[in-house]
């Protein structure tokens, strides 16, 4: 039976799945006060970026000092499951257990989420009017310094209206350790040219939001095979504040 590790970041107590491989991370733990979960600030680690790196010091985390054949990452309010229901308590019940996670991974050694479409914009296109266009722009960038050959999937996925989101995904361990070794190298390079002393908390986590393109990037150039899986989320969602906001960066970026 293979081990599976799911980590569940989060940064304050919530409900979890009652199932053993799921393992709630306490993101961004150094220097912050004990919740109850394990940190994502012990052995190698970059804790103290997470206001910049989002969850992804969970991912570097389980790089370094997890051991397991697959390894995922979900969101303590958003999680894989087997389809969308409204009710809350409903969507508990709907997420992937052990039983099903076997299922899949015997399959297939990548799963990400389903695919958020754009329809009228292009991923760059959409990145550009949501955040800072100098993340999106530093990435091309090393990419065409240090990761040549990756350039044709990068122009692919930026034109493309669809992307797999989230930073969510579980993946066999050989393909784990190749994307967060390709992944951190990018993100460390970007790191060094990039000037956000005067960003605003939200686009200061301008790693995360880099990544989420990355992801397929990796995924195109490598042909991995995938699955894509409905994600839930655990709470109710605000759909006229969210398509306001939408309009705005629209109009205003």
């Amino acid at each position: 039976m293979a081990n599976i590790k799911i980590l569940v970041a989060a940064h304050e107590p919530y409900w979890m799945p009652n199932d053993d491989f799921y393992m709630p991370i306490h993101v961004g733990k150094e220097g912050k006060a004990d919740i109850g979960y394990i940190g994502d600030n012990t052995g190698d680690h970059i804790s103290h970026k997470n206001p910049n790196y989002c969850e992804l010091t969970a991912l570097y985390w389980a790089w370094k000092n997890l051991e397991a054949d697959y390894i995922g990452l979900v969101h303590y309010r958003r999680y894989f499951t087997k389809k969308e229901v409204r009710n809350i308590e409903a969507k508990q019940e709907q997420i992937l257990l052990r039983s099903d996670w076997e299922q899949i991974l015997e399959n297939y050694p990548v799963v990400v989420a389903d695919k958020r479409k754009y329809y009228i914009e292009s991923n760059r296109s959409h990145y550009n009017h949501a955040h800072h266009s100098e993340g999106l722009d530093l990435a091309e960038q090393v990419i065409l310094e240090k990761w040549p050959e990756y350039r044709d999937a990068f122009d692919l996925v930026c034109n493309r209206t669809w992307a797999h989101m989230f930073n969510m995904f579980v993946m066999r361990r050989d393909m784990y350790d190749a994307y967060c070794e390709w992944l951190f190298d990018i993100l460390g390079e970007i790191e060094n040219r990039v000037d956000i002393s005067n960003y605003d908390t939200y686009e200061a986590r301008i790693f995360g939001f880099v990544s989420e393109i990355l992801l397929d990037v990796w995924l195109e150039k490598n042909r991995v095979l995938y699955k894509e899986q409905n994600v839930s989320f655990m709470e109710k969602q605000n759909w006229i504040k969210k398509i306001i906001a939408f309009f705005y960066r629209k109009i205003f970026r």
